[in-house]
């Protein structure tokens, strides 16, 4: 409001100065039609009006410039670079946020993305805090990798999908940014299935096979319903959260786009193209996906040491094409899902899927939305 006041202050100003002009101009003029002044006087006048019009136009010019300027400068402040904290649905105040942010927080995990906190707020809400340092300090792209973090994690705060880990809210640091979700204490795919391997949960095959169906529909959401299509970059079971009835969330979705110094083919989930040329596609979460697949089918670890034995093929994927091929894909099966002769028959129709989706071309490996489909066939969800 004030700005509209001063504006219009100094537009009634130069309208004053004007007619003032404009009115010793008619005088003189009818000054010359009564009489004619001496040649000297008429030197006289001919300055001060060359004068009064230069002052004239530069003041107009000076004041142009200036609006010029304030606009650009209301402009900027109207798009500002990440003054935070920026919230998003549900709203949490910011003063309880930083308050939290501030507080001792409990290490739930690390990666080379960051690492994950839960805290508390003022109101008793348990939240998950990932902290990205993006940033080195004194770098000369700094401000325009900041513009672009702003615009992606804007991107990431529209997504809203059931088997999606919501962002609710990120806050600049001097280092980089806090990222707010919620907390999920049930844990991640990874710690579930060290948990199996170690006898101290059961995860039924049923149970598991609603897991592979909810990961692949947050890829399919991602892929297909998003405008441009969004890409996970770095899926893997850490970073597929489980509520209390073992529904998966995709966590981390795109956050490896916004880390310039990551490398993003050191995950044993990554496909064979990342590591050849750093090509990254939908097929290449459509491979990490798999790989996912096969750990829920046979229940081990990509890494265990029996993968780097010859007799397995060197990985995951490759023994499972090898028993696949051989006819022999049940000796594959985790054992303890091993039970009716129906669910048998749907776990050696997902070793193909994950078979498909582990093959070395990307343009062999099904979509996402074929995937919904093919998995959804094995069991009515």
């Amino acid at each position: 409001m004030s700005y509209y006041f001063c504006n219009k202050k100094i537009f009634t100003f130069v309208l004053l100065f004007i007619k003032l002009c404009f009115h010793f101009t008619t005088v003189y003029c009818q000054e010359r039609k009564i009489s004619r002044p001496s040649e000297f006087q008429n030197g006289l006048r001919r300055i001060f009006l060359s004068i009064a019009l230069g002052v004239l136009t530069g003041l107009i010019g000076s004041l142009l410039f200036a609006l010029i300027v304030r606009s650009f400068v209301r402009y900027l402040n109207r798009t500002p670079i990440l003054k935070g904290p920026v919230l998003f649905s549900p709203e949490i105040a910011p003063k309880t946020l930083q308050s939290a942010l501030s507080n001792e927080n409990r290490l739930l995990g690390s990666s080379p993305s960051g690492k994950y906190y839960r805290t508390v707020l003022d109101n008793g809400l348990a939240i998950a805090v990932k902290r990205l340092e993006p940033f080195q300090t004194g770098s000369p792209e700094r401000k325009s990798l900041k513009r672009k973090i702003q615009k992606e994690l804007e991107t990431l705060a529209s997504l809203r999908h059931r088997n999606l880990m919501s962002l609710r809210a990120y806050v600049r640091e001097p280092g980089g940014f806090s990222l707010v979700y919620d907390y999920v204490p049930t844990g991640s795919l990874e710690d579930a299935m060290n948990r199996v391997r170690d006898n101290q949960l059961q995860l039924s095959w049923e149970v598991r096979l609603r897991i592979a169906v909810g990961v692949v529909k947050g890829l399919q959401y991602l892929h297909f319903e998003r405008d441009p299509s969004i890409l996970h970059y770095n899926l893997k079971p850490t970073n597929v959260m489980l509520d209390a009835e073992f529904e998966p969330r995709l966590a981390d979705c795109g956050l490896a786009k916004l880390m310039p110094n990551l490398d993003r083919t050191t995950s044993g989930y990554s496909a064979p193209e990342c590591f050849q040329n750093r090509r990254y596609t939908d097929k290449s979460d459509v491979f990490s996906f798999g790989m996912i697949l096969g750990v829920l089918l046979t229940g081990r670890d990509p890494t265990d040491p029996f993968f780097g034995e010859p007799a397995s093929g060197g990985s995951l994927g490759q023994w499972l094409r090898h028993l696949q091929q051989a006819g022999e894909a049940r000796e594959a099966l985790d054992k303890s899902i091993l039970g009716e002769e129906g669910e048998e028959d749907e776990m050696l129709m997902a070793v193909r899927i994950a078979v498909v989706c582990l093959s070395d071309m990307p343009a062999d490996r099904p979509s996402s939305d074929e995937l919904v489909h093919l998995l959804t066939q094995l069991h009515s969800f």
